[in-house]
Parts: structure tokens; sequence; C-alpha cells
């Protein structure tokens, strides 16, 4: 079953594209959504479509290594745009070699969780309406840091997917409302707890349960100051080709879907060891 997001007049749908937006599982096939795409910027396919290629084979071959006996991979691969070889390999029938490829993900100025200096940098994109991102900041998140203390920090930015997630950006802003208060990490837990269903009395109730100053919370909520913020990492990670939640980049390396802690582990543990190409 397909959900598809209205397409704006100056903008064409991306139906053609090999992927659309979607909740990633790990065991369950996910629900879809389309991205758009601007019809005069020709690079604004092509990055996308590079860098969903990656993305769908990093989701697959990690995907794999949940399952019982099977081998833990001794390096990230992530497809980039094929090459003469590769497209060589193509007409031949080989499967071609991906490459691995880091990317360049600013923090922006989002909400960070760990020290600066931290040796693994974590940037998720995700939604608080997503039971997969929950799944991941209930059952892998806590065990990540449990694991690494210090060495590691996590970046929150909004993927929210509207057409089917109503509540996503309403509750974004409202945990951008908390960071204004310090409570931006603890708001989130709340979120993703999902004890009260998402809407404006929750975030009132959860804001109070934070001790926050109501006044001055329910002045940003109305304000809506946030919106443009939320908006502005949704665009930036369509742009860029992101189509799924969760994504991740760990230092760099993008990570489909709310992946086992194992997964990431053995990710990590390669980037620690420096074991893997920069």
């Amino acid at each position: 079953m397909s959900e598809q997001e209205p397409t704006p007049q100056n903008q064409v749908s991306a139906e053609n594209l090999p992927d659309t937006l979607r909740d990633d599982s790990l065991n369950e096939m996910p629900e879809e959504n389309t991205i758009t795409f601007k019809r005069a910027h020709l690079y604004s396919v092509l990055l996308p479509l590079a860098f969903v290629a990656g993305l769908t084979f990093g989701y697959l071959f990690w995907g794999r290594s949940d399952s019982a006996g099977a081998a833990q991979p001794s390096v990230v691969v992530v497809a980039a745009t094929p090459g003469a070889d590769q497209e060589q390999a193509a007409v031949q029938g080989a499967e071609p070699t991906p490459e691995f490829q880091r990317y360049d993900v600013p923090i922006d100025d989002d909400p960070i969780l760990g020290p600066e200096q931290a040796a693994i940098t974590i940037i998720e994109f995700s939604d608080y309406e997503c039971p997969y991102c929950r799944k991941w900041h209930q059952e892998v998140w806590p065990l990540l840091q449990a694991e690494y203390g210090d060495q590691i920090r996590l970046v929150y930015r909004d993927f929210p997917l509207t057409s089917i997630h109503s509540n996503a950006s309403p509750a974004a802003v409202a945990a951008n409302c908390a960071g204004e208060q310090d409570k931006y990490w603890e708001f989130n837990d709340k979120l993703f707890a999902m004890k009260l269903n998402l809407g404006k009395t929750t975030y009132q109730t959860y804001a109070e349960e934070l001790g926050l100053d109501m006044p001055a919370f329910n002045e940003c909520l109305d304000s809506g100051r946030y919106v443009d913020e939320v908006e502005a990492d949704y665009q930036y990670a369509a742009n860029l080709g992101i189509r799924s939640t969760p994504t991740f980049f760990v230092n760099g390396i993008p990570v489909v879907g709310a992946q086992p802690f194992d997964m990431f582990k053995s990710l990590i543990d390669q980037e620690l060891a420096g074991e893997l190409p920069k």
C-alpha cells in the first residue's frame, strides 16, 4: 500500500525514482511516501539517485547482519555513483562492487546529546510519530550510551513524514520549544515513550511534568517560530536523497532503518579502531 504527498505545481513527483519515503523496520515492509524534486535543478535529482542507491545497498547489506548465524561484515560498504568499471560490469551481467563513501552532513544548530569531543557522532534524521524511530530510541540508543559513554554523541535532525504522520511536525516544534528551556532531550524521551496521543494538550502535559515555564512554552507553540527550522531540516534531507525514517550518519557513514545494537556496535568499533576509510 502506498501513500503519496500532493505535488506542488512547480515541482514534479519522484514516482519514477527507485524508492519512496518510508518508515524503515528490521522485519516489516515500510509505509511509502513521495519526495518531490525541482524540475529545474538536475543535480537535485542526480545526487539523490546516487545517494539512494548507496543507502539501499547499505540497508540490504546490514539488514542481513541480524539474522541467525549471519557473519558480521568486516567493513561498511556504500554504493556511490557508478564509474566506468561498474557500468561495464553491469553490461557483462556481473554485480558491480560498491564504493565506501562518507557524507559531509552538517550538525546545523540542532540538539546534541553528548560531549563535543566525542569520537563518534551519530546524526539521526527522524520522525516523532514513526514507530521504528521509537524502537531505536528505546532499544538501541540506551545500549550505545552504556557501551561508549563519552565516546559518542547524538544529533537529532527532523524529518517528519507529514502525509502519513500528521502530528510529526507539531511534535518536532514542541520539542524545540522545550529546548528553549534546556529540556529538549527530556521532552524527546517523553514523545518517543508515546504514552499519550500526540497533540497540543499532550505537549502541554509533558511540559508541565518537566517543570517548564508554561506561559513561555505556550507562547513558543503559538508563535510557530520553529516551523521553519523543522521544514529546513526536512528539505535538506530530501535534497540529499534521504527517504526513510530513521536514517543515520555515523561519522558520515549512512545507516538506514532501526538497525540493531550489534550492527551499530560493529560499525562503531571498526571506526574507533581506524579500520574504515576516511
